[in-house]
């Protein structure tokens, strides 16, 4: 039903918390246009800053926690906020900082992305704020989206090799506290790249054609973001993974298109415009 004459439909606004990549493939900038290609409102509390670009990344300066927290409580004040994505939080004080900004303003809809290293291979989160992030924001996600690498990180256990692994790790994640758990079949092999979501209601698969491309930069940052958009318009979790999970697939496929940088270029967030 559409609103009165005079009267504007509610905007879907979302919200990433992350760090911020100086190249624009990933994070902070790969988020805010996902968002805007899936005709959803970004804002943004930026918990870091990378110098970084195709090739590598070569350093990392952390927002202070209390700014972080000042970011969150300026946006949550006085936008709508209908979804969270959570990207890279390097270090365990950022990790509480936005834990309780989430208590604080009872955030829904919030997404968690456990960026721990980069395409390129660089390590983005500390050894210590793993736990942290266990501890602190598992529980507080209504979905963690690791990639098999990050999965096998957070269980201390070896990579899954096929999808009973993949489901078995997801369930190992739930009872660990996560309340759905999409585990990114990206690094894998096989003619198709197969994500599966495993939540307290049950299993699905998620398929789409493997492409053989370099340009795999912020692959899972757009994909948290695609979901968190699909959220914030009132998808449920499994319409929300289908319709990220095609985003990226048709952004993968485009990504050679574009002609970025010499080494693992962006995918191509714009595919259906440009």
């Amino acid at each position: 039903m559409s609103a009165p004459v005079g009267v504007a439909e509610k905007t879907a606004i979302a919200v990433t918390i992350a760090g911020s990549d100086s190249s624009g493939g990933a994070g902070i900038q790969a988020d805010l246009k996902t968002f805007s290609a899936l005709g959803v409102y970004g804002a943004s509390v930026i918990a870091a800053l990378t110098a970084q670009n195709t090739r590598g990344v070569t350093g990392i300066h952390d927002v202070p926690p209390e700014f972080v927290a000042a970011q969150i409580d300026a946006v949550f004040s006085d936008l709508a906020v209908d979804a969270v994505k959570i990207g890279m939080l390097s270090v365990p004080a950022t990790i509480e900082a936005v834990a309780a900004g989430l208590d604080r303003h009872r955030a829904k809809n919030v997404v968690l992305d456990p960026v721990m290293v980069s395409t390129s291979g660089a390590r983005l989160l500390v050894p210590e704020a793993v736990e942290a992030l266990v501890g602190l924001l598992l529980s507080r996600a209504d979905l963690l989206t690791p990639n098999l690498l990050e999965a096998a990180a957070l269980l201390d256990a070896p990579v899954a090799t096929g999808e009973a692994e993949m489901v078995g790790q997801g369930e190992a994640l739930l009872a660990r506290g996560a309340r759905a758990v999409l585990i990114k079949g990206g690094h894998g092999e096989g003619a198709d790249s197969v994500d599966v979501l495993v939540a307290p209601s049950g299993v699905s698969r998620h398929v789409a054609p493997r492409v053989a491309t370099k340009n795999t930069h912020g692959t899972g940052c757009t994909l948290s973001s695609a979901i968190a958009a699909g959220l914030a318009g009132g998808l449920d979790l499994v319409d929300a993974v289908a319709v990220g999970k095609a985003y990226v697939a048709g952004a993968i496929a485009a990504a050679d298109g574009l002609t970025i940088g010499a080494g693992f270029g962006p995918v191509h967030h714009f595919y259906r415009w440009w």
